[in-house]
């Protein structure tokens, strides 16, 4: 039966939509290959700006979601190992996720371009890391190409553009073997270059690398820095690995109390037990209502550690070292105190280890892939901060046999993560330097506001802008607040001047006087005094004097274990029994706070230090630090009434002889 054309029409209409959803959408095409790029090809397209609330009527305060896709394509001869691609962004763009990639040096989402300073903005592929190249793989894509999707907020650009197109200036790379020319727009949407090796690198390279597909062979050369963390998979299975994760301070005045370390997961896993080490929350909710509880439907969770994404790390104290539960692991267990080599190279490194849980697609032994976005931080205040890279697969680790035979067990994998110390802008000092001579009764303080000043202090005004006033030795060991009485009375019975304010404080928790205690014809000695203003004792204190000119000099210091140690540096810490500067304490009977002090006197000959004056301020310190942190250093040293008297005379002869030679010329 025929039927009524009508009904054949609707049914058409029906069909059609439906039709439409069973296609399958085609995938996007790889960007083509630049016909002469026989390098590394860079592709940067912006895909999409979208308006978004909020809808403001100032033009260039609107929002736009933009996404973008940054592609990185081997089109030469050569592996292309832990590649990361640097992006300058100049809008302002706020990176809100990235897909196939992260931050290299481990900045949370969102991230804001413009703490880049100007500067590119790394991305370091994940999981992919190494991209093979096309006559190894066959001119596989998926393992000579790595795409990033990157979205974010850019706000709209300059007056007077309808159709701004937020592009980056530049892409490169990071890594001296290549040269990235000035990238050049291929479209409106679209901005590429391609990188070639440099001269140097083209010569060490060949045609057919035989390592460009074999795993055990293809890494990279173990990177060094300030701290390094090794991640070693020790054991392997289908579905968990364990892992040593070992820290090595190479900084000769870097040290960490305390440490805390964070890294991200970035593949579900999720840590099942620890030895050396614990975390800072024992939570297993994050598995029990998610993944990892739909998959591992028979495991029991009470057992399980941590199941954070960003897991906190902490050391055990030193009674668990032979804990056969949690302890047991060499360099474990000493209370997250890691010291610089030249102060005790036993306790340079720290170790622990943990078993790792793994989550689909990656259940496969050789399936193993490091966390990402590593940090580690001290808990004191006089701790530096590190900025560490991302995980850099490197030759595996040997380790000796622990029966004592003459043989190496190898790491199954094995990759590195290389950590710097960093100074923030216009970062603050935590400790400070006061200076006093055998020749002067006057201390110089340290400077106004040395350490910051805190924006809500409370209490009388003060000046942060004038310069301390002298003080008399004694109030050294008065908290500041306790000093103006004393302040006040020494400048008036030497006739200083009173700034109106008076100078605030230097808010330091950590202060070192330098006294020059004698000069005599064949030598010199000082005196050097910690002072502890901290409500925490200082364990394995050291400190670090920089004499530009009475470095060659140095005898010994007679309380503290002193060493020179190149470089115009004097190193110094506590006698075995003595490395303990206790916090400030009222246990001398005072009514104020007196702080925990340490001190000892050095001595220097002028044998190999000729023509020095010490007086002048060849006796005082350029530079001084305290665990690693620079000092705060006075902006001037005392005088000596013999030294003014000296430099007087000289300044009335010069005046003299000119005075003598223009009545001359007039004559």
């Amino acid at each position: 039966m025929a039927l009524p054309q009508a009904v054949v029409l609707a049914l058409l209409l029906l069909a059609g939509p439906a039709a439409a959803q069973r296609t399958p959408t085609t995938p996007a095409a790889a960007p083509s290959p630049e016909p002469d790029c026989n390098g590394i090809l860079l592709t940067y397209e912006l895909q999409q700006r979208t308006k978004i609330r909020p809808f403001v009527t100032d033009r260039n305060k609107q929002p736009y979601a933009f996404r973008a896709n940054a592609t990185v394509l081997n089109s030469g001869t050569r592996p292309l190992k832990s590649w990361a691609l640097l992006v300058t962004y100049a809008h302002d763009e706020i990176l809100v996720g990235v897909d196939g990639a992260v931050l290299t040096g481990g900045g949370e989402m969102p991230y804001n371009t413009t703490d880049d300073a100007g500067n590119a903005t790394s991305f370091s592929g994940y999981p992919q890391t190494d991209l093979l190249t096309p006559i190894a793989t066959a001119g596989d894509l998926s393992q000579i190409q790595a795409s990033v999707g990157i979205v974010g907020t850019v706000f709209a650009g300059p007056p007077g553009t309808r159709d701004f197109q937020p592009l980056p200036t530049s892409l490169s790379l990071d890594d001296v073997a290549y040269d990235c020319p000035k990238a050049s727009n291929r479209s409106s949407r679209i901005l590429s270059t391609c990188c070639v090796l440099t001269p140097e690198a083209e010569a060490n390279a060949t045609v057919v690398d035989a390592n460009a597909t074999d795993p055990t062979k293809n890494f990279l050369p173990r990177g060094t820095g300030d701290l390094v963390i090794t991640y070693d998979v020790l054991q392997a299975y289908p579905s968990s690995y364990l892992a040593l994760v070992t820290m090595e301070n190479n900084a000769k005045l870097g040290r960490l109390d305390n440490w805390r370390m964070s890294w991200e997961w970035r593949r579900g896993e999720f840590i099942y037990s620890m030895k050396g080490a614990h975390p800072l929350e024992v939570d297993t909710s994050g598995c029990i209502y998610g993944a990892p509880g739909q998959y591992y439907k028979d495991l029991d969770f009470s057992q399980v550690l941590n199941c954070d994404r960003k897991p906190v790390i902490l050391d055990l104290p030193l009674s668990r070292y032979n804990d056969t539960q949690i302890g047991k692991i060499n360099h474990c267990c000493r209370n997250g105190t890691i010291l610089p080599k030249s102060m005790d190279e036993a306790q340079s490194t720290s170790a622990f280890q943990m078993q790792v849980f793994k989550m689909p697609p990656d259940m496969n032994r050789t399936k193993l892939f490091p966390p990402a976005n590593f940090k580690i931080a001290g808990a004191s205040s006089l701790n530096p901060e590190y900025t560490c890279g991302q995980p850099v697969p490197v030759s595996p680790t040997a380790f000796p046999d622990p029966s004592g035979l003459d043989s190496t067990t190898m790491a199954v994998a094995t990759w590195q993560v290389v950590c710097n110390i960093t100074t923030a802008k216009n970062a603050k000092p935590k400790c400070c330097v006061t200076f006093s001579a055998f020749y002067n009764d006057s201390v110089i303080p340290c400077n106004t506001c040395a350490c910051g000043c805190p924006a809500n202090r409370r209490g009388p005004t003060c000046s942060t802008t004038a310069q301390s006033m002298l003080l008399p030795p004694e109030a050294l060991l008065m908290p500041f607040d306790n000093r103006t009485s004393k302040a006040l009375a020494w400048a008036d019975l030497k006739h200083y001047n009173v700034p109106r304010p008076m100078p605030c404080g230097d808010f330091c928790g950590v202060s070192i006087n330098w006294h020059v205690s004698t000069d005599y014809n064949k030598g010199w000695s000082a005196r050097v005094t910690l002072f502890n203003w901290e409500d925490v004792d200082m364990a394995n204190w050291f400190t670090a004097i920089v004499m530009d000119k009475a470095y060659d000099g140095f005898e010994q210091a007679y309380s503290f274990n002193a060493t020179a140690v190149g470089k115009n540096t004097i190193f110094m810490q506590g006698l075995e029994g003595l490395n303990y500067l206790v916090k400030q304490t009222n246990m001398s009977g005072s009514d104020y706070l007196v702080p925990g002090k340490q001190q000892s006197v050095i001595s220097f000959t002028k044998k190999l230090t000729p023509g020095i004056n010490v007086v002048a301020g060849d006796g005082f310190p350029s530079k001084v630090f305290f665990n690693g942190d620079e000092c705060a250093m006075p902006q001037r040293i005392p005088m000596s009434s013999g030294f003014r008297t000296h430099l007087g005379s000289v300044l009335a002869l010069v005046l003299v002889l000119a005075t003598s030679a223009f009545m001359l010329l007039q004559q």
